[in-house]
Order: structure tokens, then sequence, then C-alpha cells
């Protein structure tokens, strides 16, 4: 499949959310009404609960020391698409152009995206420096976001794997030597390292953040481990030239480029794994307001790709049983409950009875309690009580999702996707830094 066909399934976004938006609606008061629908819930609990049961008791994976010999080592191409990141850039390409990784095996590509502040000139005297670092400069007519940056430059790349980091990352000097042996499965399409928060001391949200990241790493080990589905998160992933190019390069039709390329790697039978160790830190984001529009791009993003490729994802040609299990499990939980819970309560309040989504929910926030507390402990490797009180702060923090779905449901239906560059400011030195 080209990106071509892709393209022609992202059609009619607007009217597939409204339909969705209001098929959810429908079916919570229709729920409220039904004297079966205790019934038909507990089934669909039933199911959810054994597949988090699965989840849960699935051991985490062994730590692996897999070495490659020298000679057999694959060439990287590492990607930043940079827009007005002058205070964090330079130290981002003194961290890549010194990993210890053989320099002429490794190429450092910073696609400047018509930046308005002094990121060209901290590029051009880091130049200077470092003989492996590329720049490409695009100028204000350039198009596609950071997927038309990330395409633009493609082609002017040599590596065997591709790796893409957000401006502020930070590596481990060892993390391209640790990746390299897993690229020896022939269907291993990509390999995405879990985030750390590098400020995470600094306040609640930054906290909270710090407890998502270790959660989302907890679900998406275990999700892979039982044949389910593993996803890109932008900073840190590591995507197979092969693989990206039977995908038709990443989607500029999209908010969510990391997102979007997950499901057509999936559809085009390609794997992705993931590493707890090691991690790529980045900056969290420090206020409710540069989160809450944070969280609305990744969820619309994450809702959209759903609406645009559901029939090749409904298809048993394109997912094995396994993986569509998980997926439509992480739907339901993930996207669809949060936006359904609000016209259940409402509902409820009218009619003077209880919500009829409460076992559901019930069973989600304990699933992701249970995560939290386990992904938290595994990555941090905290005390217990340390992490009981960080698994606490972090279940508060995650409730901003069921505002933030109900909020990009109604949006979606009734607005236009907007496609335009969406960066989340990054305030570099200033800030303290954290593991």
């Amino acid at each position: 499949m080209n990106g071509s066909l892709f393209e022609r399934l992202g059609e009619y976004r607007r009217l597939k959310a409204a339909f969705l938006g209001c098929s959810i609606y429908a079916t919570v008061f229709v729920l409220h009404w039904v004297t079966y629908a205790s019934m038909v819930l507990l089934a669909i609990v039933t199911l959810l609960c054994l597949h988090a049961l699965r989840l849960l008791l699935t051991p985490s994976r062994p730590a692996e020391s897999l070495t490659m010999a020298e000679a057999d080592l694959p060439f990287y191409s590492l990607l930043v698409a940079a827009k007005n990141e002058e205070t964090v850039i330079a130290n981002l390409v003194k961290n890549l152009c010194e990993l210890d990784y053989p320099s002429d095996r490794l190429e450092v590509w910073i696609i400047n995206d018509n930046s308005s502040d002094r990121t060209a000139e901290v590029l051009a005297s880091c130049q200077q420096d470092y003989p492996q670092l590329n720049v490409l400069h695009r100028g204000g007519d350039a198009k596609g976001g950071k997927s038309g940056a990330l395409n633009q430059v493609l082609p002017l790349t040599r590596g065997d794997i591709v790796g893409v980091f957000d401006a502020d990352a930070q590596v481990a000097s060892d993390a391209l030597r640790t990746i390299a042996p897993l690229f020896q499965r022939p269907r291993l399409g990509a390999v995405q390292l879990r985030k750390a928060i590098a400020n995470a001391p600094l306040n609640f949200w930054t906290r909270g953040q710090e407890a998502e990241m270790a959660l989302d790493i907890f679900f998406q080990e275990r999700r892979i481990r039982i044949g389910g589905i593993g996803e890109l998160r932008g900073n840190g992933q590591f995507v197979r030239r092969e693989a990206l190019q039977d995908c038709g390069g990443w989607n500029e039709q999209t908010i969510t480029d990391d997102l979007d390329l997950t499901l057509r790697l999936h559809l085009q039978q390609w794997d992705i794994d993931c590493l707890t160790f090691p991690a790529v830190e980045e900056e969290g984001v420090i206020t409710l307001k540069q989160l809450w529009h944070q969280r609305n791009r990744w969820a619309e993003g994450g809702y959209q790709r759903y609406l645009d490729y559901w029939q090749l994802l409904l298809s048993m040609r394109r997912l094995n049983l396994k993986k569509t299990i998980d997926l439509l499990s992480f739907l339901l939980m993930q996207y669809l409950l949060p936006t359904a819970l609000v016209p259940d309560a409402i509902t409820a309040l009218i009619l003077r009875e209880r919500p009829v989504l409460s076992p559901l929910g019930i069973m989600a926030f304990s699933l992701s309690t249970i995560a939290m507390y386990l992904g938290v402990r595994r990555a941090y490797q905290r005390s217990w009580w340390q992490t009981a009180m960080q698994t606490l702060l972090g279940t508060l923090y995650m409730l901003h999702w069921i505002p933030v779905m109900v909020s990009v449901t109604l949006r979606m239906a009734v607005r236009p996707k907007r496609l335009k560059w969406v960066k989340t400011i990054h305030q570099g030195a200033s800030l303290p830094t954290g593991t």
C-alpha cells in the first residue's frame, strides 16, 4: 500500500467524527433505557478484565545485553525538525554528535523550519564543531508541518535506521548500540524509547507527566509481549527505512505524525518494539494551559487515525486477531469511554439513577492505577512508599484526560482540522533537570 491510498482514506474526517460522536451519545442514552443494558456491559467488562489481567500478569521483559560486531552495526540517520529552538538546539546537537557510535555510520540532520529566532545562527556555529551535522533550511512557503519537514529531508539521508527526536531531547550515549541488535528481526519496523521528563521535580504537572510516561511504557511493553499493538511516541523513535518507505513516508495530513505512522506500520505488517532502558529525556510542559493544548493535539491526532483507517483496522487481512483485540480494547478505554462518561453522568442525574458505565469506568480506573504503580516502580526504581505517592499524584493528574476527550470529540465534529506546525515551547537551561 502506498501513501496516496492512505491519504484517500483520510477524507471526510469531520463527517466521520460527527457520526461517531453522535453514536457515542446515542448509545449512552439507549443504555439507560434498555433493560438488558447491564448484561451487555457486564459482558464487555468481563472481556476487558480478561485482557487487563493478561497485561498485568505478563512479566517484564528481562534486561538484555545484545551486542553486534562493529562491522555489522547499521547506519543511523538522526532527524530533528526544529522551529524557534535557539534555547535547546546546541545541547541537542552536542548530545547526538557525541553518542557512543562509529562516526562513519552516523549522520545528524536538523531541519530548520523557517525559524524566526537565532536557531539558524546557532546551527551554523555547531557545524564548525561537528562535521557529521547537516542542516536543511525551509522557507516560509514550506508546507506539511513537522511531517513535511521530515519528508523533505528523507531523500537526502543514507541511514538504514531513521531516528527522530524533538529539539529538547537528551539521549543516553549507548542508545544506538542498544537498539541496533533489535533490528536484526526482519519484520521489526520501529523501536520506541521510554520518554522521561527532565524537569519532573518542578511542579504538579511535570510530576504527573513523569508518572504518565511510566504508565505508558508499562502498557507498551506488555501489549507488545502479548502480541498487541506497539506505538510510537515521536521523540526517541527509530524506524527502519524500508518500513518507512513502505508506508509512504510521514503523513502530512495529520497533526500527530508518530501516532499516524504507528497504524500505518502495523497495517503494512510491520511490528513495533519498545525499550524501558535507556530513556530519552524531554521537557514536560509546566502549566495547565500548556498541558491542555498539548493533550488536545495528542488526543485529536490519536482519535483521527481511527477515523481515517477504521476499514483497514477491522480487516483481518491487515491485522491479526491479537492485534485487533488489543487495538479495540485500548480504543474503547482510552478514547471512547472518557467521551461517554460525561453524557452518562448527566443522564444519570436527570433520571436519578446510577451511571450505567460505572463498572467500565471502575475497571479502567483500577487498571490504570495498578499499571501506573508497577510502571513507576520499574522505570524509576523507587521505594514502595515513593511509588505509592507518585501513583496517587499521577492518578489525580490523569483525570485531565476526560475533559480533553470530551472537548476533542465535540470540536472535531464541528470544526475543520487545522494543519499547521504546533510545537511546545522549550525553556532549555533555565529549568532544573532530573531523571
